[in-house]
């Protein structure tokens, strides 16, 4: 089994599997180790993930498939390590983030013999990338929350609970954004997202004003824009 990439005529060979013959003695060596692993007080569970993550993804068992075994190899390794049964996080989302990078890593950790160290490194510094995006995400799932307990009492409408939903979850995903709501929405994107009159959108925007769900950005007229008042 060959990671190849090029041309057909002159392919490079990123990486080749072990051989078949003895392949079932080697996946018996690696889950032996996994399991045995967990209960090793000398060998932390972060080390032990990355450990894990690299030999099955070298021994590359299969003709497909390799790399999503791995993966959840890997989190179900982290997962033993914290004993938690709900995790915030996936190791393997960050990863195929970052594919380059890390094919990259681990062509030359492959190629280098035994010393993994530079591959530990790497999975490291992803982890804690991982993590930050992890606690970030929380962080603004937690402020909309709050945002709408604030606001629990405040009898808004059907229309006002689409449109601040729209602008919630739009600041939420930051890697897609909402492109209409970049700088804040105007009137008339309210008018076409809540699909109600001219008059009401104004009406609409004033009452979320007062009620504190809203801040008007600076400008005036048409391109007066309403961003989430997250001060409450």
């Amino acid at each position: 089994m060959q990671v190849v990439s090029g041309r057909i005529d002159r392919p490079v060979v990123h990486f080749e599997a072990p051989a078949r013959e003895g392949l079932e003695q080697k996946l018996d060596d690696f889950f032996y180790w996994f399991n045995s692993s967990r209960v090793d007080p000398t060998l932390d569970p972060l080390i032990r993930a990355g450990i894990a993550h690299f030999w099955f993804v070298t021994l590359h068992p299969f003709d497909d498939g390799n790399g999503r075994l791995t993966r959840a190899i890997t989190d179900l390794a982290m997962a033993q390590g914290e004993h938690q049964a709900i995790r915030f996080y996936a190791m393997s989302a960050s990863i195929l983030a970052c594919r380059q990078d890390y094919y990259r890593i681990l062509e030359a950790t492959q190629r280098g013999g035994l010393n993994i160290t530079e591959w530990l490194v790497w999975f490291l510094q992803t982890l804690f990338h991982t993590l930050e995006q992890a606690m970030q995400h929380l962080e603004r799932v937690l402020a909309k929350a709050r945002f709408w307990q604030s606001h629990r009492d405040d009898g808004l409408s059907v229309e006002q609970t689409k449109v601040l939903n729209r602008l919630l979850n739009g600041d939420l995903l930051s890697e897609k954004p909402d492109a209409g709501f970049t700088g804040g929405i105007s009137a008339a994107q309210y008018q076409a997202v809540a699909k109600v009159s001219k008059a009401t959108a104004t009406r609409h925007l004033q009452d979320l004003l007062e009620k504190g769900c809203l801040r008007k950005l600076p400008g005036g007229g048409r391109s007066t824009r309403y961003q989430i008042n997250w001060a409450d």
